[in-house]
């Protein structure tokens, strides 16, 4: 298996250096000392580094409780001592961007930033400081939260986009199946009428036996050539060639065909999807219908180029994909003639009729 690269993710470390904003009351705890200052910084400390791992670690029942023990000794102190202890605003409200989400972070940050602004004002502090509290203290819980959910949309978008691939290489590898099933199965198919001819020759015509011998050869290197074309990308060998290979395959299966063409130029793939169906259809004729006639017919039209494969001899069950002589799952045989078709924006039918008949349509826009 691949290695797959991570998304760098901000954890806890990161968010914990901000608990060095202690630093500023700690200082005035210093020069003037206050043992239940210094308590309830310590409790406030604590607390903000308990509410970031928990919220990190996933246990959101924890982070909530700290962040509220956090939420009541950050604005106990910042009222009972102002100052510098204000400077612990921006940690409470970094807290709340990392444990809280959607509205309740916005109601959180506005209700704990006025607070902030009021008890600011009511220490003594002037329209400067104020702007200043409210300012930190509401845009570092926003930079916060905007901060982790840009980086969880990375890592969804990184998630998809691997996704994405490894669903990319599924349908290749289908794709890939479904072309070398659809080549094999048609070539090999020939080769078995061949084989049957020869053994019908050998007693009455060994020259006529030993001719289907060698297409029977022939036909054996040119499937070796196409599984090595599928195998570089190729998609199929157009309508003209697919069309002749077919009139070989029906006359070797002693099925009469009839051919009306209407001078049409299609596109490129439109071109090789005709050539897919012609090949699929004139397989599934002779694999599991007993025709006795199959006639093709193509027309063009003014937005679209209509291919008709119809033939008889169809067993009572009827054949291919409308309940055939055996089941055939999906990417194969017609079922995978009509995903091709609806990959390309074609329209395409295989039914049973009345009377023993089949009909294939396939219409490719022009």
């Amino acid at each position: 298996m691949a290695h797959v690269r991570r998304v760098w993710q901000p954890g806890p470390s990161v968010f914990s250096f901000w608990a060095a904003l202690a630093y500023f009351p700690a200082s005035d705890l210093i020069r003037r000392p206050d043992w239940l200052g210094v308590l309830g910084l310590a409790v406030a400390v604590a607390a903000y580094l308990l509410t970031i791992r928990a919220s990190f670690a996933g246990r959101p029942r924890a982070a909530v409780l700290g962040l509220t023990v956090l939420a009541v000794a950050i604005l106990a102190l910042c009222a009972a001592y102002g100052g510098k202890w204000l400077y612990l605003a921006p940690v409470l409200s970094i807290a709340c961007g990392v444990v809280l989400r959607g509205r309740v972070l916005s109601a959180a940050l506005a209700m704990v930033t006025l607070t902030l602004m009021f008890i600011t004002y009511r220490r003594g502090g002037g329209e400067d400081a104020v702007a200043a509290v409210a300012w930190g203290t509401f845009t570092a819980g926003l930079v916060v939260h905007v901060t982790l959910k840009l980086f969880a949309t990375i890592a969804e978008l990184r998630a998809t986009r691997q996704e994405l691939a490894r669903a990319a290489v599924a349908d290749e590898r289908l794709r890939f199946s479904r072309d070398l099933h659809d080549l094999l199965g048609h070539t090999l198919s020939l080769m078995v009428v061949k084989a049957e001819a020869v053994h019908r020759l050998i007693p009455r015509d060994a020259a006529a036996a030993a001719a289907q011998a060698s297409d029977i050869q022939r036909i054996g290197r040119e499937a070796l050539a196409e599984v090595r074309a599928v195998v570089a990308g190729y998609r199929g060998r157009g309508f003209a060639d697919e069309l002749a290979v077919a009139r070989v395959a029906l006359e070797d299966a002693q099925v009469p065909a009839v051919v009306t063409l209407e001078e049409v130029r299609p596109a490129p793939d439109a071109d090789a999807l005709l050539g897919w169906a012609v090949r699929e259809g004139v397989t599934n004729v002779i694999r599991h219908a007993k025709a006795t006639r199959c006639e093709i017919t193509l027309i063009g039209r003014s937005e679209e180029i209509v291919l008709k494969i119809g033939n008889d001899g169809v067993p009572e069950r009827g054949h291919g994909p409308e309940g055939g002589a055996r089941p055939r799952g999906r990417g194969h045989g017609l079922d995978g003639l009509a995903e091709r078709a609806a990959a390309a924006g074609a329209r395409f039918e295989a039914k049973a009729l009345p009377g023993g008949r089949f009909a294939l349509t396939m219409a490719v826009p022009r």
